[in-house]
């Protein structure tokens, strides 16, 4: 139980603070303080704010908000165009031809061809008689024919034939392109919406358990302070019972001396002082390593001499009342109620997403493209481009049922997160009550305590007036000591199990006497 577990640092338990001693080196604590200062007398809110500070958890908890601020403003971002550019270039070892080489090499000699043709035409017109003799009787047949022959048919046509032979040839040796694109989203099924409700609310989980970890730090301080008050009480018990015992010590030993007491009597005395020595060290060595503790959830050096403010009264501070909320009120204040209630929501959106996977999505899409060589005023190895505008629209048909057994997957793990928050609702009641009735428990075990303490202090006092007179031994006397000092550590016990239980009391209500809003989350 959450009160019983600071018996485990009385000094009654001999056991764990031997083990706490052979864990810790104590060297320390026999050294100077790291600091040199005098000893610091520390609030039950000092403590908590420098915990709060200090918390390596907390610091953890901390990144944690920022990464999830950090996806929420990425998934902010998807409602903006994307703008992307990208460019290329590539080398090629030939040329790109629209004919074969055949027909690429009739076209670049397709004057040689003609002028050859022409030529032989003629030649054979000049062997025949009857053309011949018309020829003859023809002047303008004769020039026409001696300028026919020797005409230099074959240059110019070979020229354009090359002309025609390389426009079916492009140079692709060099190529490089370039591209910037727009795009931006108009519809999405409602996922980039729910991924953006998802972001923020998954940033408010990390700060529900942000809070949840404060609350934590914050009650253990308050278990480990309340532990040091009831060791220091114990201690400062431990001193009185060892001074009482040696006081008894030297006046058995002088009545030793005049005959009236025995040697047992004496030597049982002895006895018991030595034990009540060895409580005292024990004593005194947890209240050091319980302060050490403290130190660390502090964040400060574990040898810092620190002393805690309720430390130097002379007993332990009476509890306050909490008041008892209503369960309504305290789920409101539970943040892992709201941690619950939030992953649910998540989860809710994740049903959403999933769904948006069967429905059509729609963009708006622009271009700008660049290339060298270009094909838009003929093939011109130089830069050119163009724009270009459009919609994308994307609809799912059918792949295997994918989206549909996403959804249900998704709506099962929302079920899930319900029936977590349910759960751990009716463990919240059933801590309130669990933690209600120790606190019960232990205003009344305060109450018995008070009561025997009253009937051996009054039993103390009557066993030292008899033993003073020798009407009682020693024995009943060292028992009337040891009831007293049973009586005084009982009545530490309930005072600090009604402080634990407070405690933890306003940690199940979601109570804090620190203000989490100072805090930068």
């Amino acid at each position: 139980m959450i009160i019983g577990s600071l018996k485990k640092f009385h000094v009654t338990n001999c056991t764990a603070i031997t083990a706490l001693l052979l864990a810790l080196s104590t060297t320390c604590l026999a050294g100077e303080p790291g600091d040199g200062s005098r000893n610091r007398y520390l609030t039950l809110e000092e403590c908590r704010e420098m915990a709060l500070m200090n918390d390596w958890n907390l610091k953890v908890s901390e990144e944690r908000i920022r990464s999830a601020e950090y996806d929420r403003k990425t998934a902010t971002s998807y409602f903006f165009p994307e703008i992307s550019a990208a460019g290329t270039y590539m080398y090629n070892s030939r040329n790109l031809s629209l004919i074969d080489n055949g027909k690429s090499e009739a076209l670049r000699q397709i004057g040689s061809t003609v002028d050859g043709g022409i030529k032989g035409y003629i030649g054979n017109l000049m062997k025949d008689p009857d053309f011949l003799a018309i020829m003859a009787s023809d002047k303008t047949l004769q020039y026409f024919m001696q300028h026919l022959s020797s005409a230099d048919i074959a240059t110019p046509l070979n020229m354009i034939g090359a002309e025609i032979a390389n426009a079916f040839t492009f140079d692709i040796t060099n190529v490089t392109a370039a591209a910037i694109t727009l795009k931006q989203p108009v519809f999405a099924g409602g996922k980039i919406v729910n991924s953006n409700r998802m972001a923020k609310l998954a940033e408010e989980l990390a700060k529900s358990q942000y809070r949840t970890s404060c609350q934590e730090t914050v009650l253990n301080v308050d278990q480990t302070y309340w532990q040091i008050i009831s060791i220091a009480n114990k201690v400062k018990l431990a001193e009185e019972y060892a001074s009482m015992l040696h006081k008894m010590e030297s006046d058995v030993s002088s009545m030793v001396e005049e005959g009236v007491a025995t040697l047992s009597d004496e030597l049982s005395i002895k006895v018991k002082a030595n034990e009540a020595d060895m409580s005292l060290l024990k004593a005194r060595n947890g209240l050091a390593l319980s302060k050490m503790l403290l130190c660390k959830l502090c964040g400060m050096d574990l040898a810092s001499p620190v002393t805690l403010a309720d430390e130097i009264s002379e007993s332990a501070p009476a509890g306050t009342a909490v008041e008892n909320l209503d369960n309504e009120t305290v789920f409101a204040n539970r943040s892992e109620i709201r941690s619950l209630t939030i992953a649910s929501e998540i989860y809710k959106r994740k049903i959403a997403i999933a769904r948006a996977d069967m429905m059509p999505q729609i963009a708006i899409v622009g271009n700008y493209f660049v290339t060298n060589p270009s094909f838009y005023n003929g093939f011109k190895n130089e830069f050119n481009g163009m724009f270009n505008a459009g919609i994308m629209i994307r609809i799912p048909i059918f792949h295997g049922f994918e989206a549909a057994n996403k959804v249900n997957k998704a709506k099962s793990e929302a079920t899930a997160a319900g029936y977590a928050l349910e759960d751990a609702k009716e463990m919240i009641i059933l801590q309130l009550n669990s933690i209600r009735n120790e606190l019960a428990e232990a205003g009344k075990r305060k109450q018995m305590a008070e009561s025997n303490l009253e009937s051996a202090e009054e039993n103390m006092r009557a066993s030292a007036e008899g033993f003073a007179e020798g009407t009682i031994n020693t024995t009943t006397m060292l028992a009337a000591h040891t009831a007293w000092m049973k009586a005084k550590s009982e009545c530490i016990d309930a005072e600090i199990e009604i402080k634990l239980g407070e405690s933890a009391l306003r940690k199940a209500q979601g109570q804090t006497n620190i203000d989490l809003q100072t805090k930068t989350y």
